[in-house]
């Protein structure tokens, strides 16, 4: 990671955003030692509330053995299985046998949905996540994760859209909570237009982020642009200033 870059972003998200949760970021890597490996998990255990030791500065690696649920081994590329009657699952459930989060209307529709999600595989071995400070000059971060309230949102938002043309840059796609921090953005960052994802929008992951909180995914090339886009932007003018203001003052309160 290079210093100047990690710092540059450190210096405007405290003027611009002073008060507001760091980034998290993530990468790929077989190197070992990169951060601490978590354990194999013993049993359900969602990658999200994992993640929150992130968002507190720890930096953690995982495998597909320590990822403690189906959907986080999945949505990390680490496998494509499925759960048994993953359709029931999502949908209406089996009577005596299974019970559905009814996310979706029907078993048949589920099978619909499924043709259409991109296949993905984890390039390598490890996948290792830290907070932006966190960062080092041997990591290479892919993909940049805000863990962020409305205000702070509508910020990213704007910004993200501040050298784009079309109005459909930041999208938000159905999809697991991982499946929209890793998956999606992660398969947006060799795209000659890598877009952002708008996230966290799954039921059974809420209760692992704050209740006023959302995810904004930034694939890593377009998100050195929106730092190098910052002095720039509205973020200079009074408009924000008005934000920024309550940004902070939530923060203090």
């Amino acid at each position: 990671m290079d210093a100047k870059i990690k710092d540059k972003f450190l210096q405007l998200w405290e003027k611009y955003f002073n008060g507001a949760e760091l980034p998290i970021a993530f990468y790929y890597t077989d190197r070992e030692g990169s951060a601490e490996l978590v354990k194999p998990s013993s049993g359900h255990r969602c990658l999200i509330c994992d993640l929150s030791r992130v968002r507190m500065g720890e930096s953690l690696c995982f495998t597909l053995e320590s990822i403690g649920c189906g959907g986080g081994k999945r949505y990390s590329g680490f496998t494509e299985k499925l759960a048994p009657d993953f359709e029931y699952f999502l949908s209406c459930g089996i009577p005596g046998k299974l019970e559905g989060e009814r996310y979706k209307k029907s078993p048949e529709l589920v099978r619909e949905v499924m043709k259409k999600l991109p296949r993905f595989k984890a390039p390598f071995k490890f996948i290792v996540f830290k907070r932006w400070d966190e960062l080092d000059q041997a990591d290479e971060p892919e993909v940049v994760i805000f863990f962020a309230s409305a205000d702070v949102l509508s910020g990213l938002f704007t910004l993200a859209n501040f050298d784009e043309t079309e109005p459909d840059f930041v999208f938000a796609p159905f999809s697991a909570g991982c499946g929209s921090i890793i998956q999606y953005p992660y398969l947006e960052k060799n795209s000659p237009r890598p877009r952002c994802v708008l996230g966290m929008f799954d039921v059974s992951a809420r209760p692992c982020v704050p209740a006023e909180f959302l995810t904004f995914s930034v694939p890593k090339s377009k998100f050195f642009r929106m730092i190098d886009d910052m002095e720039e932007s509205f973020l200079v003018t009074s408009s924000w200033n008005k934000v920024y203001k309550r940004i902070v003052k939530k923060d203090r309160s």
